[in-house]
């Protein structure tokens, strides 16, 4: 988390000192109860978050890639899994920054370990392919099954073929097969 003074209202000045979300108008509840509070007044405490996160999503899809890492940062400090995927992407990449596997890991394991699907399929490829960590196709199996299990076509499309081809667990073609056609292919 960056040092400094936080404007009021801003992301920094939300997530507090020590990188979690803080409401930032704990007087606007006059001493009712959470449970009794308006939709209203929850909407407007949340909405300085969500707009930075939506800010930011929206500069990473529109490749706006420095701007996104600024918005999303402090984000994924704070345990976004949206935010978190996304830095990944981009320290993975040296988009908007400097490409950094470390930081890119880092966030890709704990995205999909928040139950992402796409981190989890991100996961599974980095150790696939050995990109940003050591090459493990037991573990790229585990974690495509998990991305695959929530319906990512392109993760029961891998697990398919690595099952078909023997990769990462025994070649098993029935288990390929079961994979293909939860994706929407035909049996091979």
């Amino acid at each position: 988390m960056v040092v400094g003074t936080a404007a009021p209202g801003s992301v920094r000045a939300l997530l507090g000192d020590e990188g979690r979300f803080e409401f930032p108008f704990p007087t606007l509840s006059f001493g009712i109860p959470p449970a009794e509070r308006s939709l209203q007044t929850m909407t407007e405490e949340l909405t300085e978050f969500d707009m930075a996160l939506g800010s930011g999503i929206a500069a990473f899809e529109t490749r706006q890639f420095a701007r996104a890492a600024g918005l999303l940062s402090p984000l994924a400090d704070a345990g976004n899994p949206q935010a978190q995927y996304r830095i990944a992407i981009m320290a993975q990449n040296g988009l908007g920054m400097h490409e950094n596997h470390l930081l890119a890991f880092k966030y890709m394991k704990a995205a999909a370990e928040a139950g992402l699907d796409i981190a989890q399929h991100g996961l599974g490829f980095m150790y696939m392919e050995g990109e940003c960590t050591e090459k493990d196709p037991a573990k790229a199996v585990r974690w495509l099954e998990k991305a695959a299990e929530q319906g990512l076509i392109g993760s029961q499309t891998t697990l398919a073929m690595m099952y078909e081809e023997g990769r990462g667990v025994e070649k098993d073609q029935e288990e390929a097969n079961k994979w293909y056609r939860m994706a929407g292919f035909e049996e091979r």
